[in-house]
């Protein structure tokens, strides 16, 4: 699915906003995926041309409806398709809750889509959860459906990504969000949201090595990732002739959180043998690891 033609009265919302990114990536079960980004909205100027009076929030309500309603034509009907939407809703410097008119407008939306959508919405996760959102949701689960309720899902900032990796295939989920997906301007030509990826979970204090067989001359290409990073990587080749050389691809070193999210890397095989993908976690929280590789034999690659 692609997003719909944004009305001119709401593109300054846009801005903020609750459309990101576009229904084109895929949670687990199919599902169209809309991320709602509410962490704009601390731009006051922007928050007063959405929120500051009744009529501009009808006007921010009724785009948002009309938006849903488009994405729900756009839905396959037939037996087996697909008839539901998963929502993310990214709550990460979100005005907090002195921010009453948001808070009106939020408790409209939970209304409007619970008596009128109310099998339209597959999921609707909430991550990067500030303590007050909860207490603002106990307050509003009384008015709620528990079919509604039931398809809640919160998680804090530290558990975000493990969360949305339970919904959610990580190649499909945004670099931002912990996963592999790009903008399609930046992305890396050699993969697609059709290659999967594979994750699972590094211990604390623990080393983790992926090993790539390698059976003939080619080319192999890989993405990796630790979610917050704070991890040793390294990399390496070894042949499969015990009196071949080793070749060290990335000597090994610290990633900390603010390096690059994806580290993309590619290497020219000439005999068999394996690569070997180090993660040493010497923290005493669990790291997720997130990769996924393509071998190319291609001679163009060894030009």
């Amino acid at each position: 699915m692609h997003g719909v033609k944004i009305p001119n009265s709401c593109r300054n919302s846009l801005k903020a906003s609750l459309l990101i990114f576009p229904f084109n990536l895929n949670s687990t079960e199919n599902h169209p995926v809309c991320y709602n980004v509410y962490g704009e909205f601390q731009d006051k100027d922007l928050y007063r041309k959405t929120f500051s009076d009744e009529e501009k929030r009808d006007r921010f309500l009724r785009w948002r409806i009309q938006f849903l309603e488009k994405s729900i034509r756009k839905l396959d009907f037939v037996t087996g398709g697909v008839s539901t939407i998963c929502q993310v809703n990214d709550l990460k410097n979100s005005p907090g809750p002195g921010k009453t008119e948001l808070r009106v407008a939020t408790k409209q939306a939970l209304h409007l889509l619970q008596d009128n959508y109310p099998e339209f919405i597959s999921k609707q996760i909430f991550i990067n959860v500030p303590w007050w959102y909860l207490a603002f949701y106990r307050i509003i689960s009384p008015f709620m459906t528990q079919r509604s309720k039931s398809k809640l899902v919160f998680s804090g900032p530290s558990r975000s990504a493990e969360t949305l990796f339970k919904y959610i295939s990580p190649e499909h989920v945004p670099v931002q969000y912990g996963g592999l997906s790009v903008d399609n301007c930046d992305c890396n030509s050699d993969f697609t949201h059709e290659d999967t990826a594979t994750e699972f979970t590094v211990k604390p204090t623990t080393k983790q090595t992926v090993e790539i067989i390698i059976y003939e001359r080619c080319t192999i290409v890989w993405e990796i990732r630790v979610v917050g990073w704070e991890v040793m990587y390294g990399a390496e080749f070894v042949p499969e002739n015990k009196e071949g050389y080793t070749v060290i691809i990335q000597k090994p070193r610290k990633m900390a959180s603010g390096d690059e999210p994806v580290v993309t890397q590619t290497f020219k095989v000439g005999e068999v043998g394996k690569i070997l993908l180090t993660v040493d976690n010497p923290t005493s929280n669990k790291k997720i690891l997130i990769y996924r590789f393509k071998v190319f034999f291609n001679t163009s690659y060894f030009s």
